[in-house]
């Protein structure tokens, strides 16, 4: 499947880089498919840091989960053992109770995006399990990332 780039006009990116360990390869001396969403996730916590709302204490301080219901990968191009990858991460919409957003990850050896991965997320209260909009501070913070208007 060929790489179609789907960022917004104006969409702040976050970027990570980490390096391909043995731990992150199969037999065949690739990047196991399971691996990235790793990668992914620390992409994620490093964005949410950036906006200055860091995963150790976001979810304390305004008592919500925001749990993934939908992640898709896709797979263009493999990273082998050694190669530095670079996430490039996006807003591509935010809802009211909701945020969707896209790793992308660029290998440096190649420079070309090996993979991309799309999650969406929804806000949800910690007490009651039940949906509830996104904290207004975190709302307005992806909103302005995405460089959209609400």
């Amino acid at each position: 499947m060929r790489f179609r780039d789907t960022r917004p006009a104006g969409a702040r990116i976050f970027e990570t880089r980490l390096r391909v360990q043995f731990a992150d390869i199969d037999l065949a001396g690739i990047m196991y498919f399971a691996a990235y969403w790793r990668y992914v996730e620390r992409a994620e916590m490093d964005m949410f840091a950036d906006l200055g709302f860091p995963y150790a204490s976001i979810f304390d301080e305004f008592d919500v989960w925001m749990p993934r219901v939908h992640a898709v990968g896709e797979y263009h191009a493999p990273a082998l053992i050694d190669d530095w990858l670079t996430m490039r991460t996006h807003v591509e919409k935010v809802g009211v109770a909701s945020c969707v957003w896209k790793t992308v990850v660029f290998n440096e050896r190649t420079g070309q995006p090996g993979a991309d991965f799309t999650l969406t997320i929804v806000c949800m209260d910690r007490s009651s399990h039940k949906s509830r909009p996104l904290p207004s501070r975190i709302r307005e913070a992806l909103v302005a990332a995405w460089g959209a208007p609400a």
